[in-house]
């Protein structure tokens, strides 16, 4: 066997090797070459003093001294940076690594693209880093704009696709503008708005059924069985560095998108890598999810530990209802009754002025009892058809009569054609009195309380606005809670008795702000009630 056949398994090998052999070489590969423009009899011909002097002249003085002293048995680095003269007279930077031949004195040295290591450093270092900072997304848009930027900051074209369903459209992007334009005038619409079928590019079916990516050489000739001419043109003037990487992007194992990069400066160990970096992506992704999920669980478990915290408040409070209305109303009716007995009398000035002040404390203690009992007693819709704009208009029209609207003006507008809703009368009634008349007690002197009835896809909308200072941020979560007021004079039973005729029914209510200042209360109700217990 002659010396180079004990070497031909390195033929193929596409980085760039030589055998030395004292001070001949032994062996040289084709990569090295067609590196350095030479043939192999040329080179086996040849001491390796005198390659040294041809191939790396401005590393000579101190390239031969360290061969000379290696072939005396003296220690050498295993690996040296040196500048080579290639094919073509250029000067590139290559790493030699040293390695042990077949034979014992036999060196084997492999020479790497040191400015393709340092790239390949960068990348790695930069899409760490990426992987760090995704990590600490909470939106799933966050992650994959940090990951496309990464890539593009190393020179990488980038793109990528998100499925939706059987369909892919574009995501986050870093393209030249120009060829962008260029596809939104081909399909006639944003970029982001087109949809093509996963089936239209096997290609990318296949990674997502190896969960593997694909390294193409050269993409357009992949594709061109696929795409008409006119595609192909702008593909080709989209990506004029015909390599690619398409990797697939999955989330908790099934399939979420591809990460699409291009660049004539991607190279096999490259794409590995980011491929990698395309299931970091996934990871990120995850990351987000499972945040997000772990909110709504905390949120729910804050909803519920609210709710049975006001259940058992009003439990408790019930219980004291009860025996307030009993202790309270009784005297309070002998106290109503000795008032009217009062006025059949002939009295003074002062002595009628003090009947109708201790009436209207009466009365006034009378209506807190009985609000106390609208919060806490179980509330049993009976529905039936009515019309709610009929019913605001009589709310409106029923402070008009009783004179409790002051200086305050009311207005009621009316969508036509509402439809009927299936609500109990009485209690729906109790709580339109309630919001108007906490808005009446809200609204400077001459201001206006407006009340507006509309119907929405999911039943009926009535809103009441009025121009008084408003309900605060700080306050607004707690604006519905038995005996919380923001009033000197208020009890805080009013808009609890609301929330809870509204709950009743299967409807909302909120608070927000009204524009130009003052408060907006909605109030949303379905058509239909079912009869039930409310909470």
């Amino acid at each position: 066997m002659s010396d180079t056949a004990e070497y031909r398994a390195l033929d193929g090998l596409p980085v760039p090797a030589l055998v030395a052999r004292g001070e001949q070489v032994a062996y040289a590969n084709p990569a090295l070459l067609s590196l350095l423009g030479v043939r192999l009899d040329e080179v086996l011909a040849t001491a390796s003093a005198e390659l040294l002097a041809r191939f790396a002249p401005a590393d000579r003085s101190w390239l031969e001294p360290l061969h000379e002293g290696y072939t005396r048995g003296e220690s050498a680095p295993a690996t040296v940076w040196m500048r080579v003269r290639v094919a073509g007279g250029q000067e590139r930077t290559l790493s030699m690594h040293r390695g042990t031949g077949l034979r014992a004195e036999d060196t084997l040295l492999m020479f790497l693209d040191a400015e393709g290591e340092a790239t390949m450093r960068r990348l790695t270092e930069a899409l760490v880093a990426a992987s760090g900072e995704m990590m600490r997304c909470r939106d799933e848009q966050s992650v994959l704009e940090m990951a496309a930027e990464a890539i593009h900051r190393q020179g990488f074209y980038v793109s990528v696709l998100l499925m939706e369903g059987d369909w892919l459209f574009h995501g986050p992007m870093r393209q030249e503008p120009a060829s962008v334009a260029s596809a939104e005038l081909l399909y006639g619409k944003p970029i982001h708005e087109v949809r093509f079928p996963l089936s239209s590019l096997p290609h990318l079916e296949d990674i997502f059924a190896r969960r593997k990516a694909a390294f193409h050489q050269d993409l357009l000739l992949s594709l061109e069985q696929f795409h008409s001419p006119e595609v192909l043109e702008l593909l080709k003037r989209m990506h004029p560095a015909r390599r690619a990487l398409d990797a697939p992007i999955c989330v908790e194992e099934r399939p979420y998108g591809v990460l699409s990069v291009q660049g004539q400066g991607l190279t096999p160990v490259s794409a590995a890598t980011l491929e990698l970096f395309a299931r970091q992506v996934g990871g990120a992704l995850e990351n987000v999810r499972h945040h997000r999920l772990a909110a709504e669980r905390l949120a729910e478990l804050s909803r519920l530990q609210a709710e049975l915290v006001a259940q058992e408040r009003l439990t408790v409070l019930g219980e004291a209802a009860g025996v307030v209305a009993h202790e309270v109303r009784n005297p309070l009716g002998s106290i109503l009754n000795a008032v009217a007995v009062l006025k059949r009398d002939k009295l003074g000035p002062v002595g009628t002025s003090a009947v109708e002040m201790l009436e209207e404390e009466a009365t006034r203690l009378d209506a807190i009892v009985r609000d106390l009992l609208d919060v806490v007693r179980p509330l049993e819709p009976r529905p039936r058809p009515l019309h709610l704009g009929e019913l605001a208009r009589r709310t409106v029209e029923l402070f008009e009569e009783r004179r409790q609207l002051g200086e305050v003006r009311v207005s009621l507008e009316e969508a036509p054609e509402l439809p009927t809703l299936s609500a109990d009368e009485t209690l729906l009634q109790m709580a339109l009195e309630n919001l108007v008349r906490n808005a009446v007690q809200a609204s400077p002197p001459k201001g206006l309380v407006a009340v507006t009835v509309a119907s929405t896809p999911e039943g009926l909308l009535l809103t009441v606005e009025d121009e008084g200072p408003g309900v605060s941020e700080a306050d607004a979560p707690r604006i519905f809670e038995p005996f919380f007021t923001t009033r000197a004079t208020g009890t805080g039973l009013g808009l609890a008795v609301v929330r809870r005729v509204v709950l009743a029914h299967g409807g909302t209510v909120s608070v927000g702000q009204r524009p130009g200042g003052g408060a907006r209360f909605e109030l949303r109700l379905p058509l239909e009630t079912e009869p039930l217990t409310s909470r």
